[in-house]
């Protein structure tokens, strides 16, 4: 809120009251009497009222606390993701809520508004976690593709080199977190300053790839839309890192074990089935073998993986927990919200 928007909304509440709850000075505000008597018996009605919009948010999701609520970010392991949960859950009903944004989905967890959330950063740009969540990583060290017109010089390479698409704009999602600036390092490294092009909508960007007036970068299990190829980046210059998170104590450790099995095994289907990742996990030998994620065990601390090398690390072993200090988070990126109700 602004300061005028905030001075506006101060003024009608001590209009409504009939008396100053703040006097204002060179050096702040601060609360005259009347202002400390309101304050301490307006805190309680606050903390109340949330636990009132979430006990409301529980029994409108059916059955007071038996509903699931899953966030992510975008991309192709969302609905494989979900195929799995109701496939293994069918009576439960599951809400999920889509971000672009990973901080504002660590946001919405640390405030309870969400059980658990497959988040991902890109490597440089760690998440903190706020006291009372959990991390557990999907997968360390993702690649970032890039996707291009099908008819792009370089479409016919197996894999392509940033200097190839000095010529090239660069489409980024500004509500995205660090991406751009993960995108720009990158560029800057291999001596490269092209036009950047802000594209919030996947479809508009999509086309405008497809015309070939712009690339972009993408995750390496998405699936080449009509009138573009994807393809591997030579040296891996961007890469990030897909983790599950979860609010400690909000489901057991046996659901989450369950819905860390769905989400590895949706991404594992995934990876298989795009060409070009499998053949670039080939070469690393990263392809996993059917049950490969075995049996859930309980999980080990670990300290954050060091992303600032664009070698991928050796695979962790699954369930690797990461606990992090407090720390103030301010989400953006608009926000897509769907409810599936299972049958």
């Amino acid at each position: 809120m602004t300061q005028p928007s905030l001075t506006t909304q101060l003024r009608r509440i001590e209009g409504a009251i009939g008396g100053v709850l703040f006097t204002r000075g060179q050096t702040g505000s601060r609360p005259t009497p009347l202002g400390h008597s309101v304050l301490s018996r307006a805190r309680p009605i606050v903390a109340e009222m949330t636990a009132l919009v979430m006990a409301a948010r529980d029994a409108a999701c059916g059955m007071g606390g038996l509903c699931l609520r899953l966030g992510s970010v975008g991309g192709p392991t969302v609905a494989a993701w979900l195929r799995r949960v109701h496939r293994r859950l069918p009576g439960r009903d599951t809400t999920i809520h889509i971000e672009v944004s990973s901080a504002a989905l660590i946001q919405l967890l640390a405030t309870n508004q969400l059980d658990v959330a497959l988040v991902q950063e890109p490597a440089g740009f760690p998440l903190h976690l706020p006291p009372g969540l959990e991390r557990r990583v999907v997968v360390d060290c993702e690649p970032r593709f890039v996707a291009l017109a099908a008819g792009h010089p370089v479409a016919a390479l197996g894999c392509v080199a940033l200097p190839e698409l000095a010529d090239d704009s660069w489409i980024v999602d500004p509500t995205a977190d660090h991406d751009c600036a993960a995108l720009r390092r990158a560029l800057s490294t291999a001596g490269l300053n092209p036009r950047l092009l802000q594209v919030r909508d996947t479809a508009t960007a999509a086309d405008l790839v497809a015309s070939g007036e712009a690339v972009r970068l993408c995750q390496p299990t998405a699936e080449p839309t009509d009138g573009t190829v994807v393809r591997p980046l030579l040296g891996d210059p961007l890469t990030a890192r897909l983790s599950l998170v979860s609010r400690t104590g909000a489901l057991s450790i046996t659901e989450i074990d369950a819905l860390y099995e769905d989400v590895a095994y949706a991404y594992e289907e995934l990876a298989r089935g795009s060409a070009a990742y499998r053949a670039w996990r080939e070469r690393r030998g990263e392809i996993r073998p059917p049950g490969a994620y075995g049996a859930p065990h309980a999980p080990s601390p670990v300290p954050p993986a060091d992303h600032t090398s664009p070698a991928p690390p050796a695979p962790p072993p699954p369930h690797t927990v990461l606990r992090a200090p407090a720390v103030r988070l301010s989400p953006t990126g608009a926000t897509q919200e769907h409810r599936h109700l299972s049958a």
